[in-house]
């Protein structure tokens, strides 16, 4: 058995390609949308994939399952469980509890593990030319290393109104009834790592085992004394704030992601060129680049989404593709960085990039506004934004600041001051320079505070020490 792990950095995103190397079939599960490390894959390994799959439909990026369904004629399979209100909309073979797709001498087996999600399945594999019993279980969003998949989203990002009780107590069924019936053996590779927003502790080991869960993830006293009241009430506490473009990546996930096809690299535009676009309003400006280099000079209402590594991410939370209907442009050093980053845009359904320009030279350029914490007491701020977490905010904030994060503040301008100046930071001042210049684009007038809370913390330490002194 053949058994590749493709993990994305920026979404903390793990698909699986999974083969019977003496057929020369594979398995792809949960595939992103940007198939090209897949097919390079089945080519290295002289195998063809024949099936793509997913465990549910994912909220915090993009399925691949019928963009690479399209590129090499696989089946496509998903859930067929949840009830009626959670089956896709596009055409696809359905899958039921101990239905299984066979490729060769393997054996996927399909489990309804709902409690994430009602429609949830998780995949158990059987080498048949090893063993005839299962050994591996490709578990989805249901079971992490050392966590379990919020139940609190459909609450979050697809408009529930109280099923995170419900898919807690679901939770606890499945763990109890499906994931610790099986052998403590079990090898378990999960969807998610460390840095997902989909749990609240995920580890950051690549698999763990349904043994090892057992003895020693948070959960395991509770079901070991059948404690699921106190199970629910503290897998339901601590959740991290849900990014808004979730309640997007629902929909289109379940009506079925626009298939692109090959893309070409993008075009390279001369300096004129992305200076009439701008005067025009016909684009977006899109600047790559780290927050440090961007506070030295960027174009005037550029967009700051650095990249490539976290380009998902921080794109997803400046840039609505639903509202917003001009195209990116990137500052992007040179074609294969752009490439890069219009490739991890993809993964959250941002597919309008018109092309890249590698100069700010004949751009309308300006310094984003940054303060002092020294300055920050007499602004004449009409607010403290602070767009970190919620539990970060908790831990430690400064007094008098609001907290709305990064991934939701474009989508709750309701809750923001529509007049006067708005200080905001966030830990670093990475997550604040996207935030900050996504309110600028609509129409904020915004103060980056710099250094962000560890700057404003070790000044407030300095001021106390000087007072000490005194």
């Amino acid at each position: 058995m053949l058994l590749e792990r493709i993990y994305d950095d920026d979404l903390a995103q793990t698909g699986y390609l999974i083969g019977c190397q003496a057929r020369g079939e594979a398995v792809v599960v949960d595939a992103r949308r940007d198939v090209g490390q897949y097919l390079d894959l089945a080519r290295a390994h002289n195998t063809r994939i024949v099936a793509v799959a997913e465990t549910h439909i994912h909220a915090d990026y993009l399925s691949g399952t019928r963009e690479l369904a399209a590129a090499t004629g696989a089946t496509a399979y998903v859930s067929g469980e949840g009830g009626e209100d959670w089956q896709y909309g596009f055409d696809a073979e359905r899958l039921r509890h101990g239905d299984a797709i066979t490729i060769g001498n393997i054996t996927f087996r399909a489990l309804h593990t709902p409690g994430h999600t009602p429609e949830h399945l998780s995949f158990l594999v059987t080498d048949g030319a090893f063993s005839e019993d299962p050994g591996y279980l490709l578990s989805g969003d249901f079971v992490f290393a050392g966590d379990l998949g919020r139940p609190d989203l459909l609450d979050e990002a697809a408009g529930g109104q109280d099923t995170r009780f419900e898919g807690a107590r679901l939770l606890y069924t499945s763990l109890r009834d499906t994931f610790l019936a099986l052998p403590d053996h079990v090898q378990v590779y999960p969807g998610h790592g460390s840095g997902s927003a989909c749990g609240k502790a995920l580890g950051a080991l690549p698999a763990t085992t349904v043994g090892y869960e057992r003895l020693n993830a948070w959960w395991g006293p509770y079901l070991r004394d059948g404690d699921e009241k106190g199970f629910i009430d503290e897998l339901l506490d601590g959740q991290p704030d849900a990014h808004a473009y979730f309640a997007r990546m629902k929909r289109q996930n379940k009506e079925g992601p626009a298939v692109l096809g090959p893309l070409e690299a993008p075009a390279e535009l001369a300096g004129d060129e992305v200076s009439a676009l701008l005067r025009e309003d016909a684009v977006v400006f899109a600047d790559t680049r780290p927050h440090t280099e961007v506070h030295q000079g960027t174009v005037a209402g550029a967009l700051n989404i650095p990249g490539p590594a976290k380009a998902a991410s921080f794109g997803a939370w400046a840039y609505d593709p639903e509202t917003e209907s001009r195209p990116l442009v990137l500052f992007a050093p040179d074609g294969d960085t752009a490439r890069e980053v219009r490739d991890h845009l993809l993964r959250v359904g941002i597919d309008r990039v018109s092309g890249y320009t590698a100069t700010l030279e004949g751009l309308p350029v300006t310094v984003p506004p940054v303060i002092a914490p020294a300055d920050l007491e007499s602004s004449g701020a009409v607010l403290v934004l602070d767009v970190r977490d919620k539990t970060e905010h908790a831990s430690g904030h400064i007094p008098g600041s609001r907290q709305l994060s990064a991934g939701r503040v474009l989508w709750h301008l309701d809750e923001l001051p529509s007049e006067g100046t708005i200080v905001s930071y966030c830990q670093a001042g990475a997550r604040n320079s996207v935030a900050a210049s996504a309110l600028r684009r609509a129409g904020y007038d915004v103060v980056e505070l710099d250094g962000s809370y560890t700057g404003w913390a070790a000044w407030e330490r300095g001021r106390g020490s000087a007072a000490g002194t005194a």
